[in-house]
């Protein structure tokens, strides 16, 4: 009779223990920043509950996935670490990998999107990495790594679909119960799924009864349809402001992991991703990119109250176009920038009543575009675009109201 083979995914669900979690954490005890918990007063009375920004940001190579990547190589043989190491990144796991490899002494090759920000490309080519950019998308780069892992005989660290790498990123989760003994919850970020599983493994195991809650970008939400599906489905494609876990497919470890230890998954909008980051810039002063913030973003879906909830804020490469830009659409979205057009007749005076009327709402004008080329049908109008800070939704339909009632007929253009 022929053995029977072991289930390598079944095998590592069964076999991973606390002392994993605790090996782990002695492994990047003086490598990762013990970042720690703030309380946030904005974040509390927004969602009713007490809310505790677990900063990842702030770690070293701003992200958590310095965390596994660490984890992973330190426990390569010589033989492994001579050969080098390659893995692909959308740019944290990219950093997290250049920043172990080069302490630890190994060459390391990474494939990234080549539509990744130019900020995570420099920051990994900083720490000494060979960066291959290669396709739009991660399963892209991924595909490039693999050809390259057969072509040279490197040892592949996989972003999240390695039990060791979700072992590292759970002592997160290790860090924020040794912080707040009474935690109830945990927020954590979906990508592929290795912070999420390894955040809930780490969780349950210490403390079985604290909540933990994944959060993926409603764009990119692979680990949802998969736990929907029954297995791991591929998305037909992502689209999302938070690049960090734009992953049509999740892993197969992770999922399984995230099956068990998981309690549920929340997906959030793009316009509540892009408006937590807001949040966390005005009210904390501090940067994330969109996967970092979430956590934050799944606040307002929490079903529970008066309760304390620990939300990881996963990272924070961010490069500054792209949170200008995503600052810009936040304000749009809550009111607090309002722009419209409206027809004048061609004669004076007619800006300054337009002006009257801004100041007397107490709207901040920002830009103004008097442009008569733009009426078509008459050489007697002029058109005016104008662009005002505004304090929300309400002040803006006072403005209009305003506008309409000196009998301008105006049209929104946001």
């Amino acid at each position: 009779m022929s053995e029977k083979k072991t289930d390598p995914i079944q095998s590592a669900l069964s076999n991973t223990t606390i002392a994993d979690i605790f090996r782990a954490a002695q492994q990047l005890d003086g490598v990762a920043v013990k970042t720690k918990l703030i309380e946030s007063p904005y974040f509390s009375v927004l969602s009713d509950n007490t809310v505790y920004l677990k900063p990842e940001n702030l770690q070293t190579t701003g992200s958590f996935k310095l965390r596994g990547a660490y984890n992973q190589i330190s426990q390569l043989s010589a033989a492994e670490k001579a050969k080098g190491v390659i893995t692909a990144s959308a740019g944290n796991h990219a950093q997290g990998v250049a920043f172990s490899a080069q302490k630890l002494g190994v060459k390391a090759v990474i494939c990234m999107p080549a539509t990744t920000p130019i900020l995570k490309v420099e920051a990994t080519r900083a720490y000494g990495a060979e960066v291959v950019l290669h396709g739009d998308t991660f399963d892209d780069a991924y595909a490039k790594s693999m050809e390259l892992l057969k072509e040279k005989g490197y040892v592949y660290i996989h972003p999240f679909n390695d039990v060791q790498v979700l072992l590292g990123q759970g002592t997160t989760a290790k860090e924020i119960i040794d912080d707040c003994k009474d935690i109830d919850a945990i927020l954590v970020p979906i990508g592929g799924g290795g912070f999420a599983s390894g955040v809930a493994l780490a969780t349950k195991l210490v403390n079985p009864h604290v909540k933990v809650i994944g959060v993926e970008p409603a764009g990119a939400a692979c680990m949802d349809a998969a736990f929907k599906a029954g297995k791991v489905v591929t998305l037909p494609g992502v689209d999302t402001v938070a690049d960090g876990c734009a992953v049509k497919t999740a892993g197969d470890l992770t999922y399984a992991f995230c099956q068990k230890y998981l309690d549920e998954i929340v997906t959030v909008s793009e316009m509540e991703i892009m408006s937590a980051l807001l949040s966390l810039i005005e009210k904390h002063k501090l940067i994330a990119e969109g996967a970092g913030v979430l956590s934050l973003a799944a606040l307002s879906h929490l079903k529970f109250k008066g309760k304390k909830v620990a939300a990881i804020i996963s990272g924070g490469n961010i490069d500054i176009s792209t949170i200008s830009a995503l600052i810009d659409k936040a304000l749009i979205a809550r009111g607090r920038v309002f722009c419209f057009a409206v027809q004048l007749p061609d004669k004076p005076g007619q800006l300054l009543n337009i002006s009257r009327i801004l100041a007397e709402t107490d709207a901040n004008v920002i830009r103004l575009d008097h442009d008569q080329a733009m009426v078509t049908d008459s050489f007697k109008k002029v058109q005016l675009t104008v662009t005002c800070e505004t304090h929300n939704e309400d002040h803006i339909q006072a403005i209009i109201a305003a506008l309409k009632k000196d009998g301008y007929t105006i049209d929104r253009v946001y």
